[in-house]
């Protein structure tokens, strides 16, 4: 990546289908065979969770090849009492255009306005390896899980304000934006106006499946 070879800005409503598709090439095949993160953009923008100041662009020589997109998510402690922070996803980098640092730009810029927004910490589930580096650590760091005291290996906060989370248990709620995700024969509906695509298996699948089936003991 060449220096501010690039330009950030918030997605417009004529970029929709661009995205869109730019989704769809970044995940085909990468967690299961196909993917349904195409169809989570298109319904996630008509959710109320939906953050519309931090679905942001990056565009190169007029093209869009990165997106990444925030819905509103909660850290509720053991009295019930609710904290509004953030997560994002699908974060989507065009395949020719990955492992050049332009994900990671994107990133650090949502993380700059979203610090400016008023939040102060974001929660996602992702791979370690690709969100370590961006100052993400183990929910089991700052005692965030799941219902049930789960702390799924996945799970991962990152204070935008550092001392927010004072280690008080902190249950992890997120939006029912990605609920659509849940309707095959919608994904399906959805994905049959894109050009044919061949759906099979490749080893990232099966990392994807450790990673989101694997949890902290200890």
């Amino acid at each position: 990546m060449k220096e501010r070879d690039y330009i950030i800005r918030q997605e417009t409503k004529a970029d929709h289908q661009t995205v869109e598709t730019l989704t769809r090439e970044a995940f085909w095949n990468q967690s299961v065979p196909g993917c349904n993160e195409h169809y989570f953009v298109h319904t996630m923008r008509q959710h109320p969770d939906f953050v519309p100041e931090l679905d942001l662009v990056l565009e190169r020589e007029g093209k869009i090849i990165a997106s990444v997109l925030y819905t509103h998510s909660w850290l509720e402690d053991q009295a019930g009492n609710r904290h509004r922070i953030l997560t994002f996803g699908p974060l989507s980098v065009h395949p020719a255009c990955q492992r050049k640092g332009y994900g990671k730009a994107l990133l650090e810029e949502s993380f700059r306005r979203a610090k400016a927004l008023g939040y102060d910490v974001i929660v996602i589930f992702g791979n370690p390896d690709n969100y370590v580096s961006r100052g993400f650590r183990s929910c089991k760091r700052y005692n965030v899980c799941l219902e049930g005291d789960i702390f799924p290996t996945a799970l991962l906060v990152k204070e935008l304000t550092p001392g927010t989370l004072d280690g008080r248990k902190l249950c992890y709620r997120e939006s029912t934006a990605a609920a659509c995700c849940e309707d095959a024969e919608a994904v399906a509906a959805f994905d049959a106006q894109f050009p044919p695509k061949e759906k099979g298996w490749q080893p990232s699948q099966e990392e994807f499946y450790i990673h989101s089936h694997s949890v902290i003991g200890w």
